[in-house]
């Protein structure tokens, strides 16, 4: 959520911003203006009332004090006036401020500078480009073909169980998904982010505090009962755990890394780009999550980045590196990279990774603060990220290293699975 004093002391500048995301914020930020005015003036006219309440109740006691017994009366029922307008003043002023909240948080973070302008994945920037497109013999299959033959995953099973989207991993599938789930884990934490295990649904201050509510609850898995959704993303209750806590200035980076399994509803995503893995309603994932000072949180993304990209370099798979245009980011994000294997059989671009800077906007949600060295009170970055994503990962190997006898496993991630190939 953007700050209010940010937008009125760079409304035109927010207004040029946000046109990126081919978000018109000209007459929203007017109404949010407006409005924060009138929540000023009623703050001011209840600032004065209680003022003056204050005042006349320490005439009432000198009144007394000198058996001024008519005029405390008379205090004492201008008291009462007073009072019955302080209340409707506070209450029209509870009102002002959760319509001002109402109005921001339907506003989306504002995009860096560098975020190029655009509404579609096409315009995207790719950054980098790495690894060779592997040539694959002339009997390759899609990972889904070699999941079966090689009874990895069962799809069939997973649908029979619960419903399209939710594999059943074997064998050696099965531990390849445990393998690649602790080799993302200790490389993450090699690199100093904490491992912790977080809850796998959260409610709905923690939806709210990261933006997933009220913007995502449509994609969200909704526990009515007790009122709880299912986690996307471990970000979710990862950032969370800093919710309404004023960190210490030498805490930074604060680092964390978790994985979980991740929920989405997916609503809406069909044709031949969804098949097998590469879309799933339920999948694994590894997370990275930075908590950073606003001076040095674009080198954290940067350095986020290079973590990820040394990940598939170990895994032997291609990769590219794109900057987000305005129109593709996330509700929340102020720049975002996103980072795609090339799954060789498909021929297809998958996204594995998106490592996004949200700045303030979600800390201002979570009230996550520190203390600069002026004592001011300050609102602090959080960035997360994807180290990495299992489904399309778990594609590309399968995909990328097949031969025709069977598939090879990555070295780097041979001492996890204890087997160098599938045949």
């Amino acid at each position: 959520m953007l700050q209010i004093n940010y937008l009125r002391e760079n409304i035109d500048k927010a207004i040029a911003k946000l046109a990126k995301r081919g978000f018109d914020a000209k007459a929203k930020f007017e109404k949010i203006v407006a409005k924060d005015d009138l929540r000023k003036e009623t703050q001011k006219k209840l600032d004065n009332i209680l003022a003056q309440s204050n005042q006349i109740a320490k005439e009432i006691g000198t009144y007394f004090k000198n058996g001024e017994k008519e005029k405390a009366e008379e205090a004492k029922a201008t008291t009462a006036t007073l009072k019955q307008q302080s209340k409707a003043l506070l209450d029209k002023l509870n009102q002002v401020s959760q319509d001002l909240q109402d109005l921001l948080i339907h506003i989306p973070n504002v995009p860096h500078d560098s975020v190029p302008s655009g509404k579609t994945p096409q315009d995207n920037e790719v950054v980098k480009e790495e690894g060779d497109i592997p040539k694959l013999h002339s009997e390759a299959l899609p990972h889904w073909e070699l999941a079966a033959k090689y009874d990895l995953i069962d799809f069939e099973l997973g649908t029979k169980i619960t419903g399209t989207g939710f594999p059943l991993y074997k064998g050696k599938g099965a531990r390849l998904q445990r393998a690649l789930i602790n080799f993302f884990l200790d490389k993450n934490t090699i690199a100093g982010y904490l491992e912790v295990q977080p809850p796998y649904l959260v409610n709905e201050p923690s939806g709210f505090g990261t933006g997933q509510l009220p913007d995502k609850e449509g994609q969200m898995y909704h526990v009515t009962g007790d009122n709880l959704y299912l986690i996307p993303t471990a970000e979710v209750p990862v950032t969370n755990i800093f919710r309404d806590v004023i960190v210490k200035s030498e805490e930074f980076p604060i680092k964390y890394t978790a994985y979980t399994p991740c929920f989405r509803r997916e609503a809406g995503s069909y044709g031949k780009d969804v098949r097998g893995l590469n879309r799933l309603h339920q999948f694994d994932k590894v997370e990275i999550v930075q908590i950073q000072k606003p001076s040095d949180s674009y080198q954290s993304l940067d350095e986020m980045v290079e973590h990820v990209t040394k990940l598939l370099r170990d895994l032997e798979l291609p990769f590219r590196i794109l900057k987000l245009c305005g129109g593709d980011m996330s509700f929340t994000s102020a720049l975002t990279y996103d980072i795609e294997v090339y799954s060789a059989a498909q021929k297809l671009w998958l996204e594995v990774s998106s490592i996004s800077n949200f700045e303030s906007y979600q800390a201002n949600r979570l009230k996550l603060r520190y203390k600069d060295e002026n004592k001011k009170t300050v609102l602090c970055h959080t960035l997360n990220g994807s180290a990495l994503a299992l489904p399309r990962i778990v594609a590309s190997i399968l995909e990328n290293h097949q031969h025709e006898k069977g598939i090879r496993i990555p070295k780097a991630l041979v001492p996890y699975t204890r087997f160098e190939y599938i045949d």
